[in-house]
């Protein structure tokens, strides 16, 4: 593949029903991911947008796939930073695999961009997330403030 990739791979206790119902329900989404609101069907092919607290667009994008509660597949886009949404759609899959009492959790976000200025930003989110999101359903609290 030619372009740019971010691959994340984390191991979280718990069942791949609760972190597929953690990566789907808005409720709680809202909690590791800094207050942001995810709108969509969970559907192949609804609409799908990510907005701020204050209700601005973040990302737009579609359900690619949908394989409850193995794989989702999300095309992307940035619309709040215009270098960003200058280079484009992305797609970010992440894969829900049981491994020894644990769930593997990878995530791949990838853009047809030579040193993507999206994978760059992504790269520094996605750890804040996902460690947000690993502590929330271990602990019941997150790791990261978002201040």
């Amino acid at each position: 593949m030619t372009g740019s990739k971010f691959v994340y791979v984390t191991f979280i206790r718990t069942t791949q029903e609760k972190l597929w119902s953690a990566l789907t329900t808005p409720e709680f989404v809202k909690q590791y991911w800094f207050d942001m609101i995810h709108e969509t069907e969970w559907k192949i092919g609804s609409p799908w947008k990510m907005l701020f607290p204050d209700g601005r667009v973040a990302d737009t994008g579609e359900i690619a796939e949908l394989d409850p509660p193995r794989r989702l597949a999300i095309k992307w886009r940035n619309e709040w930073r215009p270098d960003l949404k200058a280079e484009g759609w992305s797609r970010c899959v992440m894969e829900l695999e049981p491994a020894d009492g644990v769930v593997k959790l990878t995530v791949t976000h990838t853009i047809e961009v030579e040193n993507s200025k999206l994978i760059e930003a992504v790269s520094g989110g996605w750890p804040k997330i996902l460690s947000n999101l690993k502590s929330l359903l271990e602990t019941g609290t997150v790791a990261i403030s978002q201040k």
